[in-house]
């Protein structure tokens, strides 16, 4: 057990505010003007930028302010992420289900890149979200074909590599196939990750990076999580053309330059940082926590009850912070209500805590937030969980237990103002929880 003395450490007056200013400083420790420490050499040619995010139009804001020379280029960001700029073309879609503007968009950006010459350098700017957003259907595949894909892995429960994996294997353009439209360009990508293990393969589905999985683990994966795909779908995964750029591929023979302005780590770095100077003991779990995202708030309400009640793996107070990216299983055929897993994870969190003692459960605040700004497809970012907010919700007879059991963490949290609301914040490292026991 950690030794901290007599002296007692004093615990902020506002916790709901000190929670909510750990989320912004999360975000800030990820926003796109990073980029400017990470240039590349300006070419003898032209400097061409594409990308695809949700921070794929603040990046080239950033990008386009700091380059010392011409440019020009074509990005896409989901809808209400855009950010104006004055060289760099920005266009919006559909995240996390794909749409027509989506394959306008990426055609836009393919034809950025005829003509080029090896003395060009191509500039791609790539964060989460651009799996959806580049939307280019493999094969004889078609939009809805994708769209039903996308469908199937968000219900699915799988985690991201999996999702990314057999998204590469249905796109025209995933999985490294934006490297090789590139060719004989230098390609030089700029990214902000939002994966566990910060994997360039796995953001937004690696297109400018080479594939190490194949169409035969895309289709086990098909297989272990029981997904209906259309036929079209099947015959093409079980067609060796679908197999996506590997690092052998022509695009890859000068090298792989892929330069990371920021991850998840970081921002439990930023989180932690403003705990310490407040004197707040801080335990760090990791930016690469995964599962279902109620399996994991029972983790961290066991925790923090061990905390509490044996001072393991020390006394209070505590902030236990955590990144990753959680998972949500909805069921098949059957009706659920309204949320991301960021409310899933705090919901499943309240219901833990209204299981203890009185006087255990009044000293746990908790927050959880995605960093873009958007839990799911809701307006929220993600919800906060405070004593008074857990005794409000009795007092006016809602059940946290049934809205947990439809997946409605974004109705529940409405109603007791337990909402978090930052629009978008033009980043994404993915989740970020904050749980101050004390």
């Amino acid at each position: 057990m950690h030794d901290r003395g007599t002296q007692a450490v004093p615990l902020p007056s506002d916790p709901r505010a000190f929670l909510v200013s750990l989320g912004h400083a999360a975000i800030g420790a990820a926003l796109a003007e990073r980029l400017v420490d990470h240039l590349p050499a300006v070419p003898t040619g032209r400097t061409i930028v594409i990308g695809a995010g949700k921070a794929a139009a603040a990046m080239a804001a950033a990008f386009e302010k700091a380059w010392p020379a011409p440019l020009s280029g074509t990005v896409v960001t989901r809808y209400g992420h855009a950010v104006p700029c004055s060289r760099i073309e920005v266009l919006e879609a559909s995240h996390p289900v794909p749409d027509e503007a989506g394959l306008t968009a990426t055609r836009r950006i393919l034809s950025r890149l005829e003509g080029l010459r090896p003395d060009d350098l191509v500039v791609a700017l790539i964060s989460g979200g651009g799996s959806a957003l580049l939307t280019l259907p493999g094969g004889d595949l078609t939009l809805d074909d994708l769209k039903a894909v996308n469908s199937a892995l968000l219900a699915s429960g799988a985690d991201i590599g999996a999702m990314n994996c057999v998204r590469k294997h249905v796109s025209a353009i995933a999985g490294g196939r934006l490297a090789a439209a590139a060719l004989p360009a230098r390609l030089v990508t700029l990214t902000i990750s939002d994966v566990p293990g910060d994997d360039p393969a796995v953001i937004a589905s690696g297109p400018t990076v080479p594939d190490t999985t194949t169409r035969e683990d895309a289709l086990a994966i098909v297989q272990r999580y029981g997904m209906e795909l259309p036929d079209a779908v099947m015959r093409h995964l079980a067609d060796p053309a679908c197999e996506s750029p590997k690092p052998d591929h022509p695009a890859f023979a000068q090298g792989i330059d892929v330069r990371l302005i920021a991850r998840p780590v970081e921002s439990l770095r930023a989180a932690a940082a403003i705990a310490e100077k407040a004197g707040i003991p801080t335990l760090v779990l990791g930016d690469t926590i995964e599962g279902e995202a109620r399996d994991v708030a029972q983790v961290h309400a066991a925790l923090a009850r061990s905390v509490l009640e044996h001072s393991l793996p020390v006394g209070p107070p505590l902030l236990i912070l955590s990144g990753g990216e959680t998972t949500v299983t909805l069921p098949r055929g059957g009706s659920f209500g309204r949320g991301g897993r960021n409310s899933e994870f705090a919901l499943a969190l309240l219901v833990a805590v209204q299981g203890w003692k009185p006087e255990l459960r009044k000293r746990l605040h908790a927050i959880a937030l995605d960093t873009d700004g958007i839990d799911g497809i809701e307006s929220n970012a993600g919800a906060i969980v405070t004593p008074g907010l857990i005794d409000d919700a009795e007092r006016r007879g809602l059940s946290a237990r049934s809205h947990l059991d439809r997946h409605d963490g974004f109705g529940f949290f409405a109603a007791v103002d337990g909402l978090v609301v930052t629009g978008p914040t033009h980043t994404n490292v993915n989740d970020f929880r904050a749980i101050l026991v004390g």
